[in-house]
């Protein structure tokens, strides 16, 4: 597919179509099927186009998405240093732990965080232990 400008050289209309390729545009514009959609005139031609290039620098949206990215990272080390600092890492026996809490009547002083599965996820909830998944960004520096 290839996208034209085109121009209605009758009400100098200019607008955009698209075509199966170049010589699908000069098929269509030398048995004159091409016309304008403002005043149907046959007198349409291609304009000058600016082809649209990947720009390989970093542009002012990309700095925005840059910035925001890192942004978004740091709430989530916030909240991750709160969480390592206020509950129990339990590792991979989070469901054990979690089931344990919740089926004894002698709670925990502190709350407690780890590494479950999806599924583990969805029985704990279905037997009603109140879960819930939070982003983790594991550091680099360890």
């Amino acid at each position: 597919m290839i996208k034209y400008k085109l121009s209605c050289k009758n009400c100098e209309l200019s607008f955009d179509s698209w075509f199966a390729s170049s010589k699908e545009y000069e098929k269509l514009k030398k048995k004159n099927y091409l016309n304008c959609h403002n005043c149907g005139s046959n007198d349409v031609e291609k304009t000058l186009m600016a082809p649209k290039l990947i720009n390989k620098f970093k542009t002012e949206s990309s700095d925005k998405n840059i910035s925001k990215t890192k942004e978004i990272n740091k709430k989530i080390r916030d909240y991750q240093n709160f969480i390592k600092k206020n509950f129990e890492y339990v590792g991979k026996n989070f469901a054990y732990e979690a089931r344990s809490i919740h089926y004894k009547s002698k709670k925990k002083d502190k709350g407690i965080y780890g590494i479950a599965s999806k599924e583990e996820i969805r029985e704990l909830k279905e037997e009603g232990i109140d879960t819930g998944l939070i982003p983790w960004i594991e550091d680099k520096n360890s």
